[in-house]
C-alpha cells in the first residue's frame, strides 16, 4: 500500500482531471484509513524488525536471498527504486562482505549479484524475525479466519497489480505438517527418485524410516518440518532434525516437479538456517548425493561446504554420498 500521507492541494490550485473509473472520496478515505490500521499493526513505523535496517534494505536483501544472481537492474525495476538509491544500498552491501558481483556472460555491462556466506548470515535472523511476526499476527484468528484473510489479500494483491504487469496467480505458504503430510513425504520421495533417477524401493523405505522416527521422537523445542503448499496443493517437504546438542541436520528436501523454478527449494533452506540459528545450534550438516545437482546448488550458495564425499552401492546404483556442513 502507498503512503496514507497525501500531498494537501492548495484552494487555489486546479483540481486534477478525473479518471472515467475515480473513486469518490469515500473510497478514499477507506483505503487512507486501512493503510493507517496496516502500517501501524504490522510495525512497519517502528524500527524494522528491531534491526539497523531500513524497511527498504530488508526488502533489498531479501530478493538478494531468494533470486537467483539478479541484476541490479532487474532489482530496480521490480521493486521500483530509484537506480542511484539502490546503487548505494548494494555499495553498502559490498563493502560489509555481504554482496558479491559476478561478470554476466550475457551482458558484459551487466553484473550479477549474490549474497555471500556473511550476507545470508545476516539475513537469515531476520527472516526468522519476520516469520514470527507474522505467526503472531495470526496465532488470535481460528484456522478458518486464517485462511480468509490470506484469500483477501490476495485479493488485495491481484486488484492492485500494475496493469502492464501480470497479476500474481500463485499463493505459497510453508506450514507445519498436519495428519498425512509424513505418507505424502514419503511417497513424493520414492516416486520422484524412482523416476528421476532409477532409484528402487531401497530409498523409500529409508524416507519412511526417517520420517518415522521424526514422528515418533519429535522435540518441538529443537526440531520442526515445514510443508509448502502452492496455490493448496502441497508441493515439498523441508526437515531440521537435532543430531547433537550444537549440530542441526536438514533432512528430506523435496519438491514436485511444478514447483521448481519458483525458489521454494532455497525459501525452505533458508527456513531450515534461520530457524538453527534461532535454536543455537553451532552448525548445520546434511547428507546429499553427487547427482542431485539442483540440491547441491542450493546448499553452495548459503555458505555449505564439502566436507566428506564416499562411493557406495545403494538403491540400486553405484552413487557417491556427500556430507555437507555449514558453520553459525
Amino acid at each position: 500500500m502507498a503512503s496514507s500521507i497525501s500531498p494537501t492541494l492548495s484552494a487555489s490550485a486546479p483540481s486534477p482531471a478525473l479518471a472515467p473509473n475515480a473513486a469518490g472520496a469515500t473510497h478514499i478515505k477507506a483505503v487512507r484509513h486501512f493503510n493507517r490500521f496496516y502500517t501501524q499493526r504490522i510495525g512497519i513505523l517502528a524500527p524494522y524488525l528491531g534491526s539497523e535496517f531500513s524497511l527498504t534494505e530488508v526488502r533489498v536483501l531479501y530478493e538478494l536471498a531468494h533470486r537467483d544472481q539478479p541484476t541490479a537492474s532487474e532489482l530496480g525495476r521490480d521493486l521500483a527504486l530509484d537506480a542511484g538509491y539502490l546503487s548505494r544500498i548494494l555499495r553498502r552491501f559490498e563493502g560489509k562482505g555481504w554482496l558479491a558481483r559476478v561478470p554476466s556472460i550475457a551482458d558484459a555491462r551487466q553484473s550479477l549479484l549474490k549474497l555471500t556466506p556473511l550476507g545470508h548470515k545476516v539475513f537469515a535472523p531476520l527472516q526468522q524475525q519476520s516469520n514470527d511476526e507474522a505467526a503472531a499476527l495470526l496465532a488470535g484468528l481460528s484456522p478458518a479466519d486464517q485462511q480468509n484473510l490470506v484469500a483477501a489479500m490476495n485479493t488485495v494483491q491481484r486488484l492492485l497489480a500494475p496493469p502492464n504487469q501480470p497479476a500474481a496467480t500463485r499463493t505459497i505458504i510453508l506450514r507445519d505438517p498436519k495428519p498425512g503430510d509424513m505418507g505424502w513425504v514419503v511417497q513424493q520421495h520414492g516416486e520422484i527418485y524412482a523416476r528421476e533417477y532409477g532409484w528402487n524401493s531401497e530409498f523409500e523405505a529409508l524416507v519412511a524410516d526417517i520420517a518415522g522416527k521424526y514422528l515418533k521422537n519429535f522435540r518441538p523445542d529443537c526440531e520442526k518440518c515445514w510443508i509448502a503448499e502452492l496455490d493448496g496443493e502441497r508441493v515439498g517437504a523441508v526437515f531440521v532434525v537435532r543430531k547433537s546438542a550444537t549440530v542441526a541436520q536438514l533432512r528430506m528436501l523435496i519438491l514436485t516437479p511444478e514447483a521448481r523454478g519458483l525458489g521454494l527449494g532455497g525459501r525452505l533452506t533458508d527456513e531450515c538456517i534461520a530457524f538453527a540459528r534461532s535454536k543455537g545450534y553451532k552448525k548445520m550438516q546434511l547428507w546429499t548425493n553427487s547427482c542431485l545437482d539442483a540440491a547441491r546448488a542450493i546448499y553452495a550458495k548459503r555458505g555449505f561446504q564439502l566436507i566428506k564425499s564416499e562411493p557406495y552401492h545403494g538403491f540400486g546404483h553405484d552413487l557417491v554420498g556427500e556430507t555437507w556442513e555449514l558453520r553459525f
